[in-house]
């Protein structure tokens, strides 16, 4: 991996800041171009090497709602229905796992009850059901992984 491209992860991971220009910033810092942090992100992202860009909303402070959920979904059907879920625009962070439950993802919606309602169309959508486990008590961990 480029030196720029370890550089540029290290930097994303402390979060941007909120300006205009945002990749301008960076680039003054890492000292290429703004076009180059632009290229570079896309790239990185179309290459798998970045698997998310974008911010971090806390729904639940904004007046929204945010749960985790799981699904145990039959491995001849698990891509059918990831895609499913998938295209409902509340769901994000959709992984397969290693167990009973084998699909988990985090669902975020404009209000507290739509958590329920989301589930519900996932549920008819689907046609197998939603196991919601919403957090109880919030811990910061701060992972980060320096390159």
């Amino acid at each position: 991996m480029h030196q720029i491209d370890k550089e540029l992860i290290n930097r994303l991971q402390d979060g941007i800041d909120v300006v205009d220009r945002p990749f301008q910033s960076l680039a003054w810092d890492l000292n290429v171009t703004e076009d180059e942090i632009i290229s570079r992100v896309e790239r990185m992202l179309e290459d798998g090497r970045l698997s998310r860009f974008g911010p971090m909303f806390h729904a639940e402070h904004m007046g929204g709602g945010l749960t985790l959920a799981a699904m145990a979904i039959p491995e001849a059907e698990f891509d059918a229905v990831t895609e499913k879920v998938n295209s409902f625009e509340e769901v994000a962070h959709n992984y397969e796992r290693n167990h009973e439950l084998n699909m988990w993802f985090v669902l975020a919606t404009e209000t507290p009850e739509g958590v329920a309602d989301t589930i519900k169309k996932i549920e008819l959508c689907t046609g197998y059901p939603v196991y919601n486990m919403p957090k109880k008590e919030e811990f910061y961990v701060g992972l980060r992984f320096t390159l």
